[in-house]
């Protein structure tokens, strides 16, 4: 038997023991990948306090184009260690490897290279005021790092969240405790390596393991010595972190849950349209905040698209992540699973027509701990069932028929959650009608997860706090100091 390695946290550049441990488990098949060292508040405390070390150190005098120059060196490094992050990644999570190779690896070496070229090229806002008699006087504002800040990143996209705001935050000078989740604590530890080797001082980046509530996540956001907290994940996890740093009033920015709509029109291109719903609906095994849960049609075409969704549902593939054939992976634990499968419950509890799945596949022994799911598309729910308005994260959506743009419109915003929508049509006017009018934070016309890293990136409502991307998250890891001389 290979033993099952160890998993330790990461402090000041040394690794550190838990107070106690804990299996991480594959999704794949239920076996074993690791053992996971949890932190306790000793750790947690030793970790902020070499963060703020690190921070009123060397770190904290480097010059904007010395901290880019980091972040391209993390880049190029997390490069030459490619396949290693593709196989911690796929490890954690089953996903097969062709898209961790495709979106999760590629997309964190191009976070890290995109916010090196932002920081670089943003420069100071500055007035100048003029004042009686002729008098003149400059104002220029200063950024300067936020501080120590605490991000807490989830299991769905591990290292391309993770590298979204780490990479955004040290290149303005910060000094980060990383907590990932328990489920995928293995693509932040060697991203920890890599940050070593490109040469950041010890104590600027810092990970530390264990579960949220009553643990590891809760000693972390409710820390005194944390200057702000970067979150991704829940809603009501979201809601918990907000109350915990109230008392000290900390800034926080948050990327929520969601419960996407796509709108399509009668004028769409249908292959394109079910292309792209069915990347929407089932990238990820469903598992993207971004990801469509509710598809309104226009009547005209429901029955054709509700077809062409189904037979490309029926077409994927789920399997080992290293399979050539494989094109969908597990959910990420059977725990999930159990929420997702009791949503699929109630779904039909509440009227839907299961049009595909529905249930668990059949994969054989080999896979049968895994955490499998059957991709799922339901009819008939009524507008304002639970199936239809609670966040399910799973490969699942409810398809809907309209038959004015008028109700299109009222169905996709009546929503708690305003994250991300699509609307497909080939109307340029409407087009850009419908999607002005969406209550989201982000709008996408006849595509899905198309994304300028320089755009602002967040949502409404329950969907979160704030905006990511280019100089957006500059802003959050910045607070400025006004300077005003009387010329």
């Amino acid at each position: 038997m290979t033993p099952v390695p160890e998993i330790l946290n990461f402090v000041g550049g040394t690794r550190l023991e838990g107070r106690s441990a804990f299996t991480n488990v594959s999704p794949t098949d239920g076996t074993s990948l690791a053992t996971v060292h949890e932190a306790g508040p000793e750790v947690v405390n030793t970790a902020v306090s070499v963060a703020r070390g690190a921070l009123e150190g060397p770190w904290g005098r480097t010059t904007v184009t010395e901290r880019a120059r980091l972040l391209r060196r993390v880049a190029d490094r997390i490069e030459e260690r490619f396949e290693e992050f593709v196989e911690a990644e796929s490890g954690d999570t089953g996903k097969p490897l062709s898209l961790v190779r495709r979106l999760d690896v590629t997309r964190a070496i191009a976070n890290f290279r995109s916010f090196a070229d932002t920081v670089s090229a943003i420069g100071l806002e500055s007035f100048l005021t003029e004042m009686a008699g002729g008098r003149q006087a400059l104002n220029y504002a200063v950024p300067k790092p936020l501080g120590v800040v605490a991000v807490v990143v989830p299991w769905n996209l591990p290292l391309l969240l993770l590298t979204w705001k780490v990479a955004p935050a040290l290149a303005c000078g910060n000094t980060l405790v990383v907590k990932p989740s328990e489920e995928t604590p293995t693509s932040a530890t060697l991203l920890a390596e890599v940050v070593s080797e490109a040469g950041l001082p010890n104590g600027v980046y810092n990970v530390v393991h264990g579960h949220g509530p009553d643990s590891t996540g809760e000693y972390l956001t409710t820390h005194p010595g944390i200057d702000g907290v970067t979150f991704t994940g829940e809603s009501s996890t979201g809601s918990t972190i907000m109350r915990a740093v109230a008392p000290h009033v900390h800034p926080v920015s948050f990327e929520l849950g969601g419960k996407n709509a796509a709108v399509v029109f009668s004028d769409a291109n249908i292959t394109d349209t079910v292309e792209g719903l069915t990347r929407s609906i089932f990238t990820n095994t469903g598992q993207v905040c971004l990801c469509t849960e509710r598809v309104y049609i226009e009547r005209s075409i429901f029955d054709e698209v509700t077809a062409g969704l189904a037979e490309r549902g029926r077409q994927l593939r789920p399997g080992r992540p290293a399979d050539a054939e494989t094109t969908m992976g597990p959910l990420i634990s059977t725990e999930h699973r159990d929420k997702v499968l009791s949503y699929y419950s109630l779904a039909e509890q509440e009227g839907a027509e299961v049009l595909l799945g529905g249930g668990i596949p059949d994969l054989g022994e080999e896979l049968a701990g895994g955490a499998w799911i059957e991709p799922t598309l339901w009819a008939g729910l009524k507008h304002g069932a639970r199936a239809s308005t609670e966040e399910v994260f799973g490969p699942v959506a409810s398809l809907v028929p309209f038959d004015t743009e008028e109700e299109a419109v009222h169905l996709a915003n009546d929503s708690e959650y305003g994250l991300a929508a699509a609307v497909w049509t080939q109307n340029l006017e409407r087009a850009h009608r419908v999607a002005q009018q969406m209550r989201v934070g982000m709008a996408w016309v006849n595509t899905w997860f198309l994304r300028d890293l320089r755009s602002p990136f967040g949502g409404m409502g329950l969907s979160g706090v704030g905006r990511e991307g280019g100089a957006h998250s500059l802003r959050f890891y910045t607070e400025p100091t006004n300077v005003c001389v009387q010329l």
